[in-house]
Formats: structure tokens, C-alpha cells, sequence
């Protein structure tokens, strides 16, 4: 039984826990847990065990220990953590060959990616939630949003992700505004000294819908490279990762494109002073570049007009922290962002300029947090954080806010207090205060607790619950933003008088798995939103034949549902996994259905070492239908989107120790909306067929 005793204690009780968590996993109870929670797909499949056999294989020692730090902003084993959490591993992304954030997010079970309207990217919702009300960050700071609000994934290029974090639903107190529905915490690759590197290419193409009209054309190219190491005091990285893509189109000789033209660049360098073990001080700097080009048609009877759109992005990054450890196991930690969003678009019609629209947006974040030392079973933590966001807009120069310049502030306080019961019970407790210049303080708290019903050598099962409440400011964009799209028939504009949003997240899940066997992880969960911020469809005016949009506070609304995921490792080379979701949703205020949140959302996947040094992957996405628009006129019908299913698959083949060479068929399927019908949100692009090459070379003591 461990005793925590107090402060003379608190260093033994530490090492007590570890030996604790040490005992568990050679005894089958670690590799259980962390595959019923479903968030690790393993490069290989161990076998069955009899009780009593030795399962300490360093290979899946390596897996037991998988880390985490989202849900309670501190380092847990995923299998001890209160707060959900789900992963998507290092080895996923290599096996992959993930090219952005977004292509490493759309294989985790729940999450929703759709394009962001009227834009060349993709966004994120969960649990009903919108990409509004989830948080992306980066080693946990945030991302400055791509028009104001919304986070484009596929702006974030893969290169330097080591693993990533998601917690859905309102369950941690760390967090604050913007983390309503959720938090995705993108965790960057830890420097280890020596040196070491990685370059890869790779080549693509969209097949009959290449915009050259020939199929083997290189449509889509990609390279990245890293190189690192250093000393253990002193250490350095630097990557580089390029995306062109000439984009795609159904009539390869018609004017119209349905995929954008874009090239991507991203480069950062980081360096790390590590003066002692417990210590470090870090710093990073990221410039990210995008040009992109959309080709459409407006119809001004009696003809078409052909038109295009040339957008120019720019971020600049920088983030900063360290964190200390006294040997009585008080830790700090300090760590800020300062981050610049810039983005003009010149509007061409019959390749005369018509119009040139600007965005400016600004981030600075600055987060301190204390952790106390283990006293009375109790782990207390306490923080502050600061954060100023800006926006300036114009177009042909004239400013379309009306004091020229928008600008939020808010001033946070939270705290959390991790109480160990014993082996078995675990409860948080948490509260975020905040103070925001606009709408003044609010109180947030939140509450986790897991129970583990069986540990033993060859079974475990466990159960977590929690309760939060979410908070969410309106953003600029959403009060002051004008996303003017009138070549296309439709502007959005801010609404400068929103309310704040505040919701109600339940969540309740229980995981049982045998080990090396399988392994089932559910969860139920329920959402209630007060003031729920949306585009106002139902009441747009029509001026001078363009559709104005605007936000409003149209709702209250409820969201629930049920989450699964299933593991089988059904021989020592191949692992198989399901994961779905049921989700039901519903204005409460008309009783009506919330529009673009499907009902039924799958994931499946196989991983298959067909030969000892080939393994194949198929990723399989499948989507219900889902309400586009409800009209307010009963007689009228409801536009729906139809149902799809996609199928990726990849073959990997090691060459030597070092070298990779793949292949890869992205929607085997082909299947593809019709673009004819402004209902149909099916996937956007068809089969892309890619090749390409890794190699690392370099070594690490």
C-alpha cells in the first residue's frame, strides 16, 4: 500500500509510484491498459500469452510506456491518465506517410475533417462540436487560426510531429476558451544527442484528373528533410518540408478547377539548453509558406465567366519555454508563442483585377504552472496564463472593421488537485478562471476519475468518468471578420453583439482487454450547449443578389452519443481495429437537427507484416449522410448530403536498416462528390496514386 506522508515523503512516494506503474507493466496490466484505450496502433502484433509467461519483450515495453501530458497537463502513462486520451503514435504517422496535420488526424475514430468553406483547407470537429469550439496546438501552445477562428490542418506540414494528443469533450480544466469541444495537442520530437537526420520525397499523381491531361504525370511532389543531435547539454534541430500540388480537376480542358493549385513550405529551427536532467530551456522558430490559386466559374447570363482567386499566406512562429525541477520535486515550467498570421487575396475576373483583400492576424500567449511535490496522496498544480489576439482587414486598401483594428485580451487562472486513493481510484479536480476584455470573468470547473476493476497478468479493465463545463468567447472573426465571397454569390459577416458560448461535456467510458489478444474501449458522451454560435441561414437577406450571412447565438443545443474502439491482434503479424461512432443531435430549442454532424462515422484498419521487411496498411473511412440545410418552411425539402466510404492502402518496403521505399493509393475507392450537387460534402479529391523513398541515416547514443 503507498502512503503519502507529506512533504519528508515526497521524493520516496514518487519513486514509489514508478515502481508502482513498473510492477504493473511486467505483469500484463500496462499493455492492456493502453490498447483498450485505443489510441496506439502497434508496427507488429504480439502473441497470445499463457499466465505466468514472461511478456517484458523490450520491443513492447517501448509501447507500455507511452506518454502523455494533454489531459491533465502534467506526464502521465496513457494508461493511468483520468482524462481520456487518444493518440495517434509516431510510428502511425511513418507508416502513413502523413504529409500534414490533417492526414494525421483523419484516421482517429470520432473526428470530423471537412474543407474550410470557400478556402483550399481543412477543419476539425468532434462530438457535434465545431472547429470553432476545439483547440489545435502545438507542444501546447496555440495555432493561430487561418481566417480568425478556425484552424486549417492542412497548413501544419507533418515533418516534426512525433505523436499527437486528442482529448474530446470539455474534460480538462487547463485549457480555457476555444476548448469546448475538445483539445488536439500536436507533440514535437524530442532532440536526443549524437546526430542523426531523415530526408524523404515522394511523388503523386491524380491519375485521368491530373490538370495537364496526362496520367502519369507528377501532379502532387513532396520532400522534407531533418537533421539534429548535439551534446547533452547543448542541442539542435532544424527541418524543411516542401508540398507542390498542381491541384486536380473532373474536365482537365475546362477553365475550372475543383482541387486548388498550392504550393507549401514550412522551416524550423530549434535549440535546447539542458543544464541538468530535471532542467531545460528551449527555443524555436517556424516560417510557414503558402501560394495558392482556385479557378472557378460565376454564370452572369447569358455566359460564364471564368475567374480565379490568387491567395499569398505567411506565418511566422516563434515559442519559447523551460521548465525546472528542485530535488523535492517542485517543478516550474514558462513557456509563450508569439505568432503572426498574414494573408492577401487578389480576385481576378476575365484576368482583370477586381479586387485585394488583406488579413493580419496576431497571437501572443504566455503560460506559467507550478506543480507541487506529492503531499497526503494529493498532487496540486497551479498556473496562469495571458493572451492578446489581433485583427486588421481591408480590401483595396480601406480597412472593413470599423475602429480599423480588433483586439481580444483575456487573463487565466487555473488549478488542478490529482487525488491517488490508492492503486485503484484516481479523481481530478480542476477550475479555470478567466477574465476577457470584452465579456468579463468566468469560472469553468471540471472533474475525471478513473477506477480499475481488474489488473492482472492477464486481463484489466477500467472505468473513467468526468464532467466539465466549457466556455467559449466569441472570436474576431466570428464578431468583426467580413469573409467576402461575393464573386460567388454570398458574404459572411461578423456579428459584433454574440454572446459567449457555454456547454455542459459528460463523459463516462470503460476499457477491458485481454492481453495481447484484443482489447474494447467505449465511452458514452453528452454535450449541452447554451448560446451556440452558427452561421443564422434561416434569416439572410438577399441584397443586390448576394446572400448576407452573419453569426448569430441561434441555438441551445444537445449533443450525444456513443464512441467504440476494438483492437485484435489476431496474429504476431497482423493487427486489426474498428473504431465508430453514433451521434445524435438537436436544436433545443425547435427540436430540430443540427445541420453537417452525421449520425454514424467509422474507421477501419489493418496492419499486415506480409514478409520481414514488407507490410501493407489499409485505412477504410466511412461516413452516413449528413443535413446540409433545413429551411424554415416545412413544404421545402431538407437538402442531406449522401454517405461515402473511402479506402487508402500502402505498402512499405524496408531496404536495409536505414531506407523505406512505398507506395500508396489514396480513395482506392475513387469515390468522389458530384460536383453538380451543392449538397454533396463527399471527399473532395479522387484516387491519388503516390510513390516515394525515406531514409535516416546518423545514429543516437
Amino acid at each position: 500500500m503507498l502512503r503519502l506522508t507529506g512533504h519528508d515523503g515526497c521524493f520516496a512516494a514518487s519513486a514509489a509510484l514508478l515502481t508502482s506503474h513498473a510492477r504493473r507493466l511486467r505483469g500484463g496490466g500496462g499493455i492492456a491498459m493502453i490498447l483498450a484505450a485505443g489510441c496506439a496502433w502497434l508496427p507488429y502484433a504480439a502473441p497470445a500469452h499463457a499466465a505466468g509467461d514472461d511478456v517484458t519483450d523490450p520491443r513492447q515495453m517501448a509501447e507500455f510506456n507511452t506518454i502523455v501530458v494533454t489531459g491533465t497537463r502534467t506526464e502521465k502513462l496513457l494508461s493511468d491518465t483520468p482524462v481520456r486520451t487518444e493518440v495517434v503514435t509516431h510510428e502511425e504517422l511513418e507508416r502513413t506517410h502523413a504529409r500534414t496535420l490533417k492526414q494525421a488526424l483523419e484516421d482517429v475514430p470520432g473526428l470530423l475533417i471537412t474543407e474550410v468553406h470557400g478556402k483550399p483547407g481543412f477543419e476539425v470537429s468532434m462530438q457535434g462540436l465545431s472547429s470553432d469550439e476545439v483547440l489545435v496546438l502545438i507542444d501546447g501552445l496555440p495555432i493561430t487560426a487561418s481566417t480568425g477562428s478556425t484552424v486549417d490542418l492542412s497548413q501544419y506540414l507533418a515533418g516534426g510531429i512525433d505523436h499527437i494528443e486528442v482529448i474530446k469533450g470539455a474534460a480538462s480544466a487547463q485549457y480555457g476558451s476555444s476548448a469546448m469541444g475538445g483539445v488536439i495537442n500536436v507533440i514535437t520530437r524530442r532532440i536526443q544527442p549524437g546526430l542523426s537526420g531523415q530526408v524523404e520525397g515522394d511523388l503523386g499523381s491524380h491519375v485521368q484528373q491530373n490538370p495537364s491531361g496526362e496520367a502519369w504525370d507528377p501532379a502532387v511532389k513532396h520532400v522534407r528533410g531533418r537533421v539534429e543531435g548535439g551534446s547533452e547539454t547543448w542541442r539542435f534541430r532544424f527541418d524543411g518540408d516542401g508540398l507542390s500540388d498542381q491541384g486536380f480537376a473532373t474536365e482537365p480542358s475546362a477553365w475550372t478547377r475543383e482541387g486548388a493549385k498550392l504550393r507549401r513550405g514550412q522551416v524550423e529551427a530549434r535549440g535546447e539548453w539542458h543544464p541538468n536532467d530535471d532542467s531545460e530551456v528551449w527555443l524555436a522558430g517556424n516560417h510557414y509558406r503558402e501560394l495558392n490559386r482556385q479557378r472557378f466559374e460565376l454564370f452572369l447570363p447569358p455566359s460564364r465567366v471564368p475567374r480565379h482567386n490568387d491567395e499569398n499566406v505567411t506565418r511566422e512562429r516563434l515559442t519559447w519555454g523551460g521548465h525546472w525541477q528542485n530535488a523535492a520535486g517542485l517543478r516550474t515550467s514558462l513557456r509563450g508563442v508569439t505568432e503572426r498570421y498574414h494573408t492577401t487575396t487578389d480576385e481576378f475576373s476575365n484576368d482583370s483585377l477586381s479586387a485585394t483583400r488583406t488579413a493580419r492576424m496576431g497571437t501572443d500567449h504566455v503560460t506559467a504552472q507550478v506543480d507541487l511535490p506529492a503531499w497526503y496522496r494529493q498532487l496540486w498544480q497551479f498556473g496562469t496564463t495571458f493572451h492578446h489576439e489581433t485583427l486588421k482587414q481591408s480590401v483595396n486598401g480601406v480597412s472593413e472593421l470599423a475602429s480599423g483594428r480588433a483586439t481580444r485580451t483575456a487573463y487565466e487562472l487555473f488549478t488542478q488537485d490529482d487525488v491517488l486513493f490508492d492503486e485503484r481510484w484516481e479523481l481530478v479536480l480542476g477550475v479555470r478562471w478567466q477574465h476577457d476584455s470584452d465579456f468579463g470573468p468566468h469560472a469553468a470547473p471540471k472533474a475525471g476519475l478513473r477506477f480499475t476493476l481488474v489488473d492482472s497478468a492477464n486481463w484489466n479493465a477500467l472505468l473513467r468518468a468526468s464532467i466539465g463545463q466549457g466556455y467559449r468567447v466569441p472570436n474576431l472573426k466570428e464578431r468583426h471578420f467580413r469573409f467576402d465571397h461575393s464573386s460567388l454569390g454570398y458574404v459572411v459577416i461578423g456579428n459584433p453583439n454574440l454572446k459567449p458560448e457555454s456547454s455542459t461535456s459528460f463523459q463516462f467510458g470503460g476499457q477491458v482487454a485481454r492481453h495481447g489478444m484484443f482489447s474494447l474501449d467505449v465511452n458514452l458522451f453528452a454535450n449541452r450547449v447554451n448560446n451556440l454560435i452558427q452561421v443564422d441561414e434561416a434569416n439572410a437577406p438577399v441584397v443586390g443578389g448576394i446572400t448576407q450571412f452573419t453569426y448569430g447565438n441561434v441555438a441551445r443545443a444537445r449533443t450525444w452519443g456513443v464512441e467504440g474502439v476494438a483492437v485484435w491482434h489476431l496474429l504476431a503479424t497482423l493487427d486489426l481495429r474498428a473504431g465508430y461512432t453514433w451521434m445524435h443531435t438537436r436544436n433545443r430549442d425547435t427540436g430540430t437537427e443540427l445541420t453537417r454532424r452525421p449520425h454514424h462515422n467509422g474507421r477501419l484498419g489493418v496492419d499486415w507484416q506480409a514478409l520481414p521487411n514488407t507490410a501493407l496498411t489499409l485505412r477504410a473511412r466511412l461516413q452516413s449522410g449528413e443535413l446540409v440545410s433545413a429551411s424554415p418552411d416545412s413544404t421545402v425539402p431538407s437538402g442531406r448530403s449522401p454517405g461515402w466510404a473511402t479506402l487508402d492502402a500502402i505498402v512499405n518496403q524496408q531496404l536495409g536498416t536505414h531506407t523505406t521505399v512505398y507506395a500508396a493509393v489514396d480513395n482506392l475507392l475513387n469515390r468522389q462528390r458530384a460536383f453538380d450537387n451543392p449538397n454533396d460534402f463527399g471527399p473532395q479529391a479522387g484516387r491519388l496514386i503516390r510513390v516515394g523513398l525515406r531514409h535516416d541515416f546518423g545514429h543516437s547514443p
